[in-house]
């Protein structure tokens, strides 16, 4: 079981080509991180995979556990099993964050079939006490008026309440304080687990120094141009990507 990506191309709307060739995979039970300079397509391949409308696929494949996500739409994608966090998690003006993710919920259930009310708040409210969230947040509308750090933990409650196959955290750890990334690295690593695979997208060392990778890849210029473990982010803190003037005229 595993996140594939093959010699995945993609272009913007008007053609400009943003991803050029990229392969990776993602074996449920592990943890990927992409590192990479600003413009290299970290968050494009986070869009893409997850069915964003501004990209254009036009070469390769990505397939969830064998089965072709290209062919899904952006729902059956997240039926599927895929989670996005966002880099800017997007207001939902008049929904409350309680009937928002019950909804998510409700929708993968049968036909028919309806949530346990108590259940589900039982399992919500355990959910933002491990994320140090006060409860009025589930009468809240979803990310209204939420600093940065509350709505990077309101992301993590929907990973935490939806359970995905495979989360995709582009840069989580934007804009976060110390105290609010331990907070957020505690939800994720409660969430790890043999039958989950995430991938991390992100500049910094320090939140794989509370997410531990196995593995970590660099990406430039639209594709994975080194690939390595743990020890690779400490490498690029420390030397940063003056490796990649050695790859370019290759």
């Amino acid at each position: 079981m595993s996140l594939l990506i093959e010699n995945l191309h993609a272009t913007l709307e008007d053609g400009t080509p943003i991803l050029n060739g990229v392969n990776l995979e993602i074996p449920a039970g592990e943890v990927h991180a992409i590192m990479g300079p600003n413009g290299s397509g970290k968050s494009t391949l986070s869009k893409v995979i997850s069915g964003h409308e501004s990209y254009v696929v036009t070469a390769g494949s990505v397939t969830l556990d064998g089965v072709d996500l290209l062919e899904m739409d952006i729902d059956q994608r997240s039926r599927a099993g895929v989670f996005l966090a966002f880099q800017y998690p997007a207001e939902v003006p008049g929904v409350s964050n309680a009937n928002f993710i019950r909804a998510a919920l409700q929708a993968r259930l049968p036909k028919g079939q309806d949530i346990d009310a108590v259940a589900y708040y039982k399992n919500l409210y355990s959910k933002m006490d491990l994320l140090e969230m006060d409860r009025k947040f589930t009468a809240r509308s979803v990310n209204e008026g939420f600093s940065g750090g509350e709505k990077k933990r309101n992301e993590i409650l929907q990973l935490m309440m939806l359970e995905p196959k495979y989360s995709i955290l582009d840069e989580t750890d934007s804009g976060l304080d110390i105290d609010a990334l331990k907070i957020v690295a505690k939800g994720v690593n409660a969430m790890r687990s043999p039958d989950r695979g995430f991938l991390l997208i992100t500049h910094y060392q320090r939140l794989l120094d509370y997410i531990a990778p196995d593995y970590v890849h660099v990406m430039a210029g639209g594709q994975i141009v080194r690939s390595g473990g743990p020890e690779l982010a400490l490498e690029l803190e420390q030397n940063g990507y003056d490796f990649l003037k050695e790859l370019a005229p290759a």
